[in-house]
């Protein structure tokens, strides 16, 4: 099934044969659902800081800050903005001219509103000699969305959202990436300097850095912090291979097809990062200036329960290895985990002395993760659960609907009753207590991937997503949800969304 030319394709991009051939196994036997215990909640596995607590953890954070450790923001950036003008694409190729639907009628009466309305005034008057009010009058809509998406105009359509101008200010308007530029700045900082890290496609990575070279001084004036900016792609050796209908290596001209492996791929990238605190945000999950401050608490708030919680499991391990160790204090490791990291295990009175104190060891020594939760508010995407893992313990998962059996009533019920949503606000620990990387490929769970049916050139194919990045690639990390504001949760979907009060 592999040729010799596949073996150079696959030596080109880093994979092995039998990664492939693991792949295309998987395209025939699918991946498991995960079995759960219930949703977490804040009544069981979500918690809800007081205001005295969150008090204590600012303090916690802000000490650690100052004490010069390592902190960096991680930004997925590379995906194209092109989901988000969809209905304008629609409507450029509509037959009729005007606007019909009520997304096309919201965006052009409010189209002054919009951060880059500016620019594409100017490329409208470049291309067509005319405002953007001069064509509306006209009746030429398309014109303007035409200059607003083509890559003669703006571009918008193929650019990464990152590269988008979301919100006005009186000196400029900024793009996504600038208002990561800010938050860095405001939470993320030690000695004065600020460390990101934007994930991007090799096709906009010159972009970004253009964006880079041109404002990093002046936010770098703003707030008295130098930037530490960096970039990676993601790699080609974490594509998946894509199969035909019969679970066939697809080819396209007798070369094999490759697709890109989904945020789970990412985990690669973090794991190159080198940092002993590590923010992970969306790159669209922005907001202005005036609504910044609870955004910043909360991020302080993850972060200094990451680490308390870090430090507490530090203690232990360093207890563990020393071998001097009470009777108590092994009871206070056991609490410690099954209640503050929610990770338990029923055959846990059953283990003699030792195994109990190696298995202690195994569950506290792993990467950390304090991860945001907002209400559930009827949004597609992931949401805390308790899930049952390889081993058998019960753990905090972040889920996905395609993880679930919806087939099974009582899974069903319990993905339904979730009473929080993943917004994709994380902070995270990578470091051993001694200061050494944890190898984090090790820590993903390879049943947790997902398989998609996609068409290529008008064939049908199917494609695969590794474990996603917060979901089955950190199954195997000690996780801890938190409850934060519906604020601090405004991700832009479609063009429209930065028409929101919370974008204005």
């Amino acid at each position: 099934m592999i040729s010799k030319a596949d073996h150079l394709h696959l030596s080109k991009k880093g994979i092995s044969a039998e990664v492939v051939a693991e792949q295309l196994k998987r395209f025939k036997t699918g991946f498991p659902f995960l079995k759960l215990e219930g949703a977490a909640t804040t009544e069981c596995g979500v918690l809800a800081p007081s205001q005295e607590e969150i008090a204590e953890y600012l303090k916690i954070w802000d000490s650690y800050c100052a004490a010069g450790n390592a902190i960096l923001k991680f930004v997925p950036a590379s995906g194209a903005a092109s989901r988000m003008f969809k209905d304008l694409f629609s409507f450029l190729s509509a037959d009729y001219d005007v606007p019909t639907t009520d997304f096309e009628k919201k965006f052009f009466e409010n189209i002054g509103k919009f951060a880059f309305y500016g620019d594409l005034n100017e490329m409208c008057v470049k291309n067509n000699k005319l405002t953007i009010k001069e064509l509306l009058e006209m009746g030429d809509y398309k014109s303007v969305v035409f200059n607003l998406l083509d890559f003669t105009g703006l571009n918008y359509g193929s650019l990464p959202k990152g590269l988008l101008k979301f919100h006005t200010y009186e000196e400029a308007a900024r793009t996504s990436a600038e208002e990561h530029f800010v938050e860095g700045a405001l939470y993320a900082a030690t000695n004065g300097v600020v460390k990101l890290h934007f994930t991007v496609s090799p096709n906009h990575k010159a972009l970004f850095e253009e964006l880079v070279a041109e404002r990093k001084a002046h936010y770098e004036q703003l707030f008295n912090v130098t930037y530490d900016i960096t970039f990676s792609e993601q790699k080609q050796s974490t594509d998946t291979i894509a199969a035909n209908a019969d679970n066939t290596p697809f080819r396209e001209n007798g070369t094999l097809v490759f697709r890109p492996g989904g945020h789970g791929a990412l985990i690669e990238n973090l794991n190159d990062i080198d940092a002993d605190v590590i923010f992970i945000k969306n790159i669209d999950n922005v907001v202005p200036d005036r609504l910044k401050p609870e955004t910043v608490t909360y991020k302080k708030v993850l972060a200094g329960i990451l680490v308390k919680m870090q430090k507490k499991a530090y203690d232990y391990l360093q207890l563990i290895d020393s071998g001097k160790y009470t009777h108590e204090q092994v009871e206070e490791m056991i609490h410690f985990l099954q209640h503050d990291l929610q990770c338990r295990n029923q055959e846990i009175k059953h283990m003699e002395d030792c195994e109990l104190v190696l298995y202690l060891r195994k569950k506290l020594n792993r990467p950390m993760r304090v991860c945001g939760m907002v209400r559930n508010i009827g949004e597609p995407g992931g949401g805390p659960f308790l899930a049952y893992n390889p081993d058998g313990t019960v753990s905090l998962q972040i889920l996905e609907s395609s993880q679930i059996d919806m087939a099974n009533a009582e899974a069903k019920a319990m993905f339904e009753n979730g009473t929080h949503f993943n917004p994709v606000d994380l902070v995270c620990a990578v470091k051993n207590y001694k200061g050494e990387k944890f190898d984090l490929p090790k820590f993903v769970d390879p049943d947790t991937g997902f398989i998609s049916h996609k068409s290529k050139n008008g064939r049908e194919l199917k494609a695969m997503e590794l474990p996603g990045l917060w979901n089955g690639a950190m199954s195997d990390w000690n996780t801890i949800f938190v409850e934060v504001p519906l604020i601090t949760f405004n991700p832009v979907k479609t063009v429209n969304d930065l028409l929101r009060d919370v974008h204005m």
